[in-house]
């Protein structure tokens, strides 16, 4: 399913939440209008490498950021493989990958936008303009 957020799509794989397509819209657009901080939704998180990297990004808080180094650390792992699961994870926004970033850069995304659409939500988390580039 794919939903937008500040002005980005998002590929979500609704099977792994518990929600109806309408619940996850609405939670979707309330984080979006900055009227929930947290996407309190129900995730059947996969039993592999890449489950394991999402419940540790379902751990940051809103609007703070670890680093692929700090979750490795965290998972006993390195920080190519945390960004490898990062890269597939099939629910951004509701699994906030894009509070991982690199020790020196904002690090990848692989959501529609790439690294300006990572820089929108957190800069949209932070409470800062967003800056879109044109082009």
């Amino acid at each position: 399913m794919r939903l937008s957020a500040l002005g980005y799509a998002f590929d979500l794989d609704e099977t792994l939440v518990d929600a109806t397509p309408q619940e996850l819209r609405d939670a979707i657009a309330a984080y979006e209008h900055g009227d929930s901080r947290e996407l309190a939704l129900s995730v059947a998180y996969p039993d592999d490498f890449t489950g394991e990297v999402m419940r540790a990004m379902a751990a940051i808080p809103y609007g703070e950021t670890r680093t692929y180094g700090d979750l490795a650390a965290e998972l006993d792992t390195s920080a190519v493989a945390v960004g490898g699961a990062c890269g597939r994870n099939p629910l951004p926004l509701v699994v906030p990958c894009h509070r991982v970033v690199g020790a020196s850069s904002l690090g990848g995304f692989s959501a529609h936008g790439g690294v300006e659409a990572k820089r929108a939500l957190l800069a949209h988390e932070r409470g800062e303009p967003i800056q879109r580039t044109l082009g």
